[in-house]
C-alpha cells in the first residue's frame, strides 16, 4: 500500500508529528494516524508533487501521544514547510466546504460527493463547489509614508492594510478603490496588482495591490476600523506576521524605500 499525506483537523488545529530531531512534519504512513469514524469522509486532495494527500476532521483533539502535537493552522506556518502549509490551507478549506454543505441549500435534502470537489444534492441534482470568497488589500504610498490600520477584527495590536471582500459586479480593481475610499476617505491612483494568496480563515483569497496616494484627508469608517495613519519606514508600529500578504507588501515597500 503505497504512504500518504494525512492533513487532520480538530476544528481550528492540524495534526503534526514531531521527528527525532525536534521538527515538525505531517504524519505520512499508509494507514491514517488516527481512528477514523464511519461517518467520517475522507477527501482525497490534489496530491503534492507524486505523493497522494489526504484530509479528514477529528471529534476530539489527539493527546497522550509524544510524537504528535495539535497544533493551529496559522502557528503551523513556522513550524512545517512552506508547501505543507499551503496543502494544509486547501485541506482546511475543503473539509470547510464539506461541513456546510452537507444539505442542499435549495430544497434541504442531503448532499452527497460527486467528484472530489463537488457535491450534488440527492433530491432536486443542484451540484455545488467550494467557494471562494476574494477579497483586495491595498498598500498606499504618501511620499515616504504607508498608511497602516488597526482593524477592529484584529485579535492583535498590529496594524495592518486597507482590505475588503470584492462585490458582486465588481472587478477587482473597482473594489480595491471602493474599499479605500468606504474606510478611509482617500483617493488613490496608480493601481498596480502585486500578487495574490490563498487565505483559509475560512475560504479566502487575498489578491494585493499597490497604489499611490492622490487626495482626501483621513476619515476613518468607524465601525471597520479603530485608527489609520501615515507612517514612515524607520517608525513602523507592529506589522502583520510573514505568512499574510500584508506582510509581504509591506516588506516589499521597505525593500524599495531602501533604494
Amino acid at each position: 500500500m503505497e504512504k500518504k499525506l494525512w492533513f487532520v483537523f480538530c476544528q481550528s488545529d492540524i495534526l503534526l508529528r514531531k521527528t527525532d530531531n525536534g521538527n515538525y512534519e505531517i504524519p505520512f504512513s499508509e494507514q491514517p494516524p488516527t481512528a477514523v469514524k464511519s461517518w467520517t469522509t475522507v477527501h482525497n486532495v490534489t496530491p503534492l508533487g507524486d505523493i497522494q494527500v489526504r484530509t479528514y476532521t477529528i471529534d476530539a483533539p489527539v493527546t497522550g501521544f509524544p510524537k504528535f502535537e495539535m497544533c493551529g493552522l496559522r502557528a503551523s506556518y513556522t513550524k512545517i514547510s512552506h508547501e505543507f502549509y499551503i496543502k494544509a490551507g486547501k485541506c482546511a478549506e475543503i473539509n470547510y466546504w464539506d461541513m456546510n454543505t452537507q444539505f442542499c441549500g435549495v430544497c434541504g435534502a442531503p448532499m452527497r460527493k460527486n467528484t472530489d470537489i463537488s457535491k450534488r444534492c440527492t433530491n432536486c441534482g443542484k451540484e455545488v463547489w467550494p467557494q471562494l470568497a476574494p477579497a483586495v488589500i491595498v498598500l498606499i504610498r504618501k511620499g515616504d509614508e504607508v498608511l497602516l490600520v488597526h482593524a477592529r477584527n484584529f485579535k492583535s495590536d498590529y496594524y495592518g492594510l486597507v482590505a475588503g471582500f470584492v462585490e458582486t459586479g465588481e472587478t477587482l480593481e473597482e473594489a480595491a478603490i471602493r474599499e479605500v475610499m468606504e474606510e478611509t476617505g482617500l483617493k488613490i491612483s496608480n493601481l498596480r496588482y502585486f500578487a495574490s494568496q490563498p487565505w483559509p480563515y475560512p475560504s479566502g483569497l487575498m489578491i494585493g495591490f499597490n497604489a499611490d496616494y492622490d487626495g482626501g484627508d483621513i476619515h476613518l469608517q468607524r465601525s471597520e476600523l479603530s485608527y489609520g495613519g501615515w507612517f514612515h519606514k524607520d517608525n513602523l508600529p507592529k506589522i502583520p506576521e510573514k505568512l499574510s500578504i500584508a506582510r509581504q507588501l509591506i516588506d516589499n515597500w521597505i525593500q524599495e524605500s531602501q533604494k
